[in-house]
């Protein structure tokens, strides 16, 4: 097999877990093709398929690269019958093994040390895009793979964003809280080139793939004192985390989750701001793992159920109309008994001076 010997069975119950899905779907078998799920299947990335039946181990069918061998791994196969396999290979992958809780965690330390350098990376006179830089090479030279994997065709972003002051309620083409004009119309999301200056806020979204397996995290940070509606909005953000902590645990639907959420931005005043103020996010918060939009999805309408392994990013933002985004965002993984917290850094906005 092409995974490493001393995670043979950590793979053995990943295909367990598959062939079950299969089976209860009705399927005899699964061919992988993406470059995420071929890594999730077999633990790395080639060119070319990987065929998982239902009452055995896989084949793999490799055309680079040419140093693969191994007696599972054959050149050709025509199946009867192709389903698309995503949905199973998703649902299976929401819940999370202790090895790849293991990995998350990894990721969540090495995001939060890059975090913890970011006031002094500010030097007067930067542009977002000066500050971003600096973050994403220390991101790079702490071992960050670079890649932001996202599931779907219509999203592209490179490493997160940096988003300052009015920037932020540019709208993007995306379900984002705040977006970003980005530095050109091909790729409109993200920093902008825009000065930064007194009284801003500067919020960073980068995200934290160190091991193939990814957290998100988002802080905020002060040049100088902002508007008392943004700390205001800010403390809401925190206090929307504290009580969905205290309420997630498995069982609990994530709509409710979502609920609460606006319900206390609502009672806060802030409900125009919450998850944007010229575009509003349908949601606030996404599972997260190999890929930075997984499931469950806390949203209105979503039929996700918090589960034990789950990993979630939630995320509280507002956007402050001559201030920019504030409000936080955590990496969290769902345990028998609740929630626990990966991206551990300060929450609070950081001043700069």
């Amino acid at each position: 097999m092409i995974h490493p010997s001393v995670l043979a069975d950590e793979f053995s119950q990943r295909w367990e877990r598959i062939r079950k899905s299969m089976l209860q779907q009705g399927a005899d078998a699964m061919l992988v093709t993406d470059n995420v799920n071929l890594y999730y299947v077999s633990g790395r990335v080639f060119s070319g398929y990987c065929y998982l039946p239902a009452d055995r181990e896989p084949l793999i069918f490799v055309r680079r690269p040419v140093v693969l061998d191994g007696d599972n791994i054959v050149y050709i196969f025509k199946p009867a019958t192709i389903k698309n396999g995503t949905a199973v290979l998703r649902s299976v992958r929401s819940i999370k093994t202790p090895y790849e809780i293991g990995q998350i965690r990894r990721s969540g330390i090495l995001h939060a040390e890059v975090y913890a350098k970011i006031p002094s990376l500010y030097k007067k006179g930067m542009t977002d895009l000066d500050l971003s830089v600096e973050i994403e090479r220390e991101s790079r030279l702490l071992g960050s793979l670079g890649i932001f994997r996202i599931f779907g065709q219509s999203m592209e972003i490179f490493m997160g964003s940096v988003i300052a002051g009015d920037n932020a309620d540019n709208p993007s083409p995306y379900d984002f809280a705040m977006g970003g004009a980005g530095l050109d119309d091909s790729l409109p999301v993200g920093c902008n080139g825009t000065m930064l200056e007194e009284r801003m806020s500067v919020m960073v979204d980068l995200g934290g793939n160190f091991t193939g397996y990814m957290t998100d995290m988002t802080r905020t940070f002060a040049i100088g004192d902002l508007q008392e509606l943004a700390y205001k909005a800010h403390e809401t953000s925190i206090e929307i985390q504290r009580s969905i902590a205290e309420a997630a645990r498995p069982g609990v639907p994530a709509k409710d989750l979502y609920n609460m959420a606006i319900e206390i931005a609502q009672e806060a005043g802030l409900g125009d701001y919450f998850m944007g103020h010229r575009q509003k996010a349908g949601f606030i918060g996404h599972g997260i793992g190999i890929e930075i939009n997984e499931s469950p999805v806390l949203a209105p309408r979503s039929r996700d159920i918090l589960a034990e392994g789950m990993v979630f990013a939630l995320e509280p933002k507002f956007v402050i109309p001559e201030t920019g985004a504030v409000g936080i965002e955590n990496t969290f993984a769902v345990s028998a008994v609740g929630i626990e917290k990966f991206t551990l850094c300060e929450d609070k906005i950081l001043p700069r001076g």
